[in-house]
């Protein structure tokens, strides 16, 4: 078997099934993100969601027997939206990140890795494959940057030259001997904008991440949100795209290379007060299909309630004053009174006075009493 006449066939095949770009690499043991892994693990950075077992992060015979060679994939997402609707006084809006706009990437990497599989397969019978996509065990981004996809930049993310860092990656392992391509140098430089601009100090440095503060994470978390970063989350409701909309190399760049991806206006930039009372059925239809729905409506509804907040709307009070009175959920019920403080006025002020009578979960009581204090002026930032 000609493996090097069969990577060019796979790198133009990838062209025809709408993979914007490929690149190979070897399956031995990435040791420099094993040590970043460790180093993430001590420091308490990590986020809780990624594989508990850092060796098979970073060892991919631990995962796929008898591993060759890795083939990485990139697909490049848009980053300006077409006819986004406006936010405006009593129509305020929230923002899903870029990196959910459209059809949950999850899917369209799977469609296009699925496709590849099948092609290498009617070509090789005896391939095996293991392919992932961001939950698999693999780093996807110490897969990408070691097969020269792009760098890894001082945001975390990789960066291509092409694309920028608007890309989704996935990869798969194979028990196919392709020869590796060359990793990409590093071209940040001196750069330091995504570190400086960072929202809440999540990019401890340039190159590591303390996901505990990231704003991309905290939007996924389902309790209360800290206090000290609910002035930071302005009108997010999932993700963050701060240090990659600062990024020189990110100037300019916007594909729209594939339908799937293509944000709905209303889902992407929807309008923030029908999210307070949104069943799950509707949440389920609507949202259902982008991937900033995975940890469903709740950590949604709480940024929504925040983002009410941070715009002052005070046409909200109405709907925050209801949803204390008829949310069963502490978080969602909370998080409304500290809104209603935030936005301030008799109405809100009576209001939680007359529901602080009749609350009785300790937590709630607390964000109460915070709306309170800063209505009255005690409390002026939280």
């Amino acid at each position: 078997m000609d493996f090097d006449k069969l990577k060019q066939d796979i790198i133009e095949y990838s062209k025809e099934i709408g993979i914007d770009k490929i690149g190979f690499t070897t399956a031995g043991t990435f040791s420099e993100m094993k040590n970043r892994l460790l180093r993430q693990e001590m420091l308490g950075y990590q986020s809780g969601f990624e594989e508990k077992d850092i060796e098979k992060r970073v060892d991919p015979s631990l995962i796929f027997d008898g591993p060759k060679s890795i083939i990485a994939i990139a697909l490049a997402y848009p980053s300006r939206m077409k006819n986004a609707p406006q936010s405006k006084r009593g129509e305020r809006r929230g923002i899903f990140c870029r990196a959910s706009w459209g059809t949950d990437y999850h899917h369209v990497l799977r469609d296009r890795l699925s496709k590849l599989e099948d092609y290498i397969k009617s070509r090789v019978p005896q391939a095996q494959f293991k392919s992932m996509v961001d939950t698999g065990e693999l780093v996807d981004r110490a897969v990408a940057k070691r097969a020269g996809i792009g760098w890894s930049g001082k945001n975390c993310a990789v960066i291509t030259p092409e694309f920028g860092s608007y890309v989704y990656l996935g990869e798969m392992i194979t028990n196919l001997p392709f020869a590796p391509d060359e990793p990409m140098e590093d071209q940040c430089g001196t750069c330091n904008k995504c570190v400086d601009v960072c929202p809440t100090g999540a990019l401890v440095e340039g190159g590591q991440l303390n996901a505990q503060r990231c704003i991309a994470f905290l939007t996924q978390t389902k309790g209360f949100l800290p206090d000290e970063f609910r002035n930071k989350l302005g009108n997010r409701l999932y993700g963050c795209d701060t240090c990659q909309t600062v990024c020189p190399e990110n100037k300019g760049k916007d594909f729209h290379n594939h339908w799937e991806m293509e944000p709905d206006p209303e889902i992407a930039k929807p309008l923030l007060k029908p999210l307070l009372t949104i069943s799950n059925k509707e949440f389920k239809e609507k949202y259902g299909h982008v991937s900033g729905s995975w940890r469903g409506k709740k950590p949604i509804q709480r940024n929504a309630i925040i983002a009410l907040a941070h715009y002052k709307d005070e046409t909200a009070i109405p709907d925050l004053i209801a949803v204390m009175q008829n949310d069963v959920r502490p978080v969602i019920r909370g998080t409304a009174a500290w809104a209603l403080g935030k936005i301030g006025g008799e109405e809100a002020g009576k209001a939680l006075q007359k529901i602080l009578a009749q609350e009785k979960d300790e937590e709630v009581i607390t964000e109460i009493h915070k709306g309170l204090e800063i209505l009255s002026g005690d409390l002026k930032q939280l």
